[in-house]
């Protein structure tokens, strides 16, 4: 080991506490929770580690990210990422039961059970933020969505941590995308109208703006001229747990429609075309 190296290690070890309680709250596993710490070690190893202002705040971005993928796919990992050439094993190899105890009683058992039940993307939004007041705009770069889409994220899970609502409304939900989608592709302007939040707004990431769309739209009745005889291959679909639409081409999903709906209106719509973002979306198309 190089005395570069060293010191890199040395400086990743005083994260290591802080990055396993971040891992641990979203994954509720601390072998998991090690696994992803110990990924993080490895993508600092392997960076330009030197252009990072704030340590802290980008391995705490890193984990949150290695997280979110192993909550979505939970699968193992394929090998010992110790056995990388001139790495040092920083985490131990094998998870300690009085660690993980103290672990869950510091989180809080019932907690664990409450964070269980978010989905991926919402669990990540609310941990980092309310937990450990990571900002929105460091988690939309994870979860690839707007900072207004994480704030949502992260205020949906607080809602269902806090018991305001215990489960999603989902056929609330799914009412309201359903009537939307047959607004638009019937070009019903006035329907549309009484679907949409007077101050909606639609946003559109870097892939759906180099496709034609707005980067963001404001108002009813902007929002509702840009669908009107639109969105005719539209499909209903789970989002990450929420109701939303998608559009697919060749069997694969092309475009999200990220619905946020509140007290029967749509108050926000995202449109998600970046095929990494995608792929990392729980997504399932609703009959």
């Amino acid at each position: 080991m190089d005395n570069d190296t060293d010191l890199l290690a040395q400086r990743f070890e005083e994260h290591r506490r802080h990055l396993r309680g971040v891992a641990y709250r979203m994954l509720g596993s601390l072998p998991e929770a090690e696994d992803a710490v110990q990924e993080a070690w490895l993508r600092l190893s392997r960076s330009d580690h030197a252009a990072v202002d704030n340590l802290g705040g980008w391995l705490t971005t890193v984990v949150g990210r290695i997280s979110l993928d192993m909550l979505r796919s939970r699968k193992s990992r394929p090998e010992d990422p110790t056995d990388d050439v001139g790495l040092p094993a920083v985490l131990p190899a094998a998870s300690d039961p009085e660690q993980e105890a103290l672990l869950a009683d510091d989180v809080g058992l019932a907690m664990l059970v409450v964070l269980d039940t978010l989905a991926p993307a919402e669990r990540l939004a609310f941990v980092l933020h309310d937990m450990f007041a990571v900002p929105f705009e460091d988690i939309a770069t994870i979860v690839g969505r707007s900072p207004a889409a994480a704030r949502q994220l992260a205020s949906r899970g607080r809602r269902r941590v806090q018991g305001a609502q215990t489960e999603p409304d989902l056929p609330r939900q799914r009412e309201v995308v359903d009537a939307f989608l047959a607004a638009a592709r019937g070009g019903d302007f006035q329907a549309l109208l009484a679907l949409l939040d007077p101050d909606v707004v639609l946003r559109a990431d870097a892939a759906t703006v180099l496709a034609g769309a707005a980067p963001e739209v404001h108002g009813a009745g902007a929002v509702a001229e840009t669908f009107a005889g639109r969105a005719r291959v539209a499909q209903t679909a789970l989002i990450d747990g929420f109701v939303g639409a998608v559009w697919s081409a060749g069997g694969k999903p092309r475009v999200v429609f990220d619905f946020v709906v509140e007290n029967g209106r749509v108050v926000e719509i995202e449109l998600l075309g970046d095929p990494e973002t995608l792929q990392r979306l729980d997504l399932a198309v609703l009959n």
